[in-house]
């Protein structure tokens, strides 16, 4: 397997391979042919050379390794970027150098599942940085982003549309969702809008005064 780099930076999002459950084939193939700019954190790095793929950077603390045992692992035009910093997580600083590197979008994938600590912080990640890039998460279940106010998507018809406040989001109006919001207050733990539904085949659109605001566009499919 490998990617096809077919496009410019800048015309597609980044892509960031993570050490959390993999996806399937078909997904990460999607992601890896549209991605100009690949970084494999080094939790991941076993993995992601036993399914042949070709990256830019290998990132991470590399704890147990040393440059040399990196090196002689991965192709000699592939970046290692030493992050030792125990301070962030290699995702949070996967994301930082592709801030500083300019990108404005990186697609993140094998970020869920496995340990829920790891899941939980990489929610948070979204957070922390959407207002310097545009992220969204993905696996076979879920794709997951920041909203902000102003948000309007187009989405067929029963497509599973979840809400999921970060902390209090203040005064939310949506609307061609099933259970529409109309200057509510969501609050985690407390209150969401998960499992809501797009009434129409047509736009969403939600607004809100204030605080963070996830959607996650998920399924169970199989």
């Amino acid at each position: 397997m490998s990617s096809h780099h077919i496009v410019r930076e800048g015309q597609e999002p980044a892509l960031i391979i993570a050490n959390g459950s993999a996806c399937t084939i078909e997904l990460l193939n999607q992601l890896l042919e549209w991605s100009p700019f690949i970084i494999v954190l080094d939790g991941a790095l076993n993995r992601v050379l036993d399914l042949g793929i070709k990256f830019d950077v290998a990132l991470g603390d590399f704890d147990g390794f040393n440059e040399d045992q990196i090196r002689d692992l991965i192709p000699p035009d592939t970046a290692i970027e030493h992050t030792p910093d125990q301070n962030k997580t290699d995702l949070e600083k996967g994301i930082e150098f592709l801030i500083a590197k300019g990108m404005e979008a990186v697609n993140i994938v094998w970020a869920t599942g496995k340990r829920s600590d790891h899941y939980l912080n990489n929610i948070g990640t979204i957070a922390r940085y959407h207002k310097q890039i545009k992220m969204v998460m993905l696996d076979d279940y879920s794709r997951i982003y920041a909203i902000d106010s102003g948000f309007k998507k187009h989405k067929n018809k029963g497509d599973n549309f979840s809400l999921i406040p970060l902390n209090e989001v203040k005064n939310i109006k949506t609307t061609n969702l099933d259970w529409n919001l109309s200057n509510s207050d969501l609050n985690f733990p407390y209150s969401t809008s998960s499992s809501n539904k797009v009434s129409n085949t047509d736009f969403v659109s939600i607004s809100f005064d204030s605080g963070f605001l996830l959607a996650m566009e998920c399924n169970d499919l199989d």
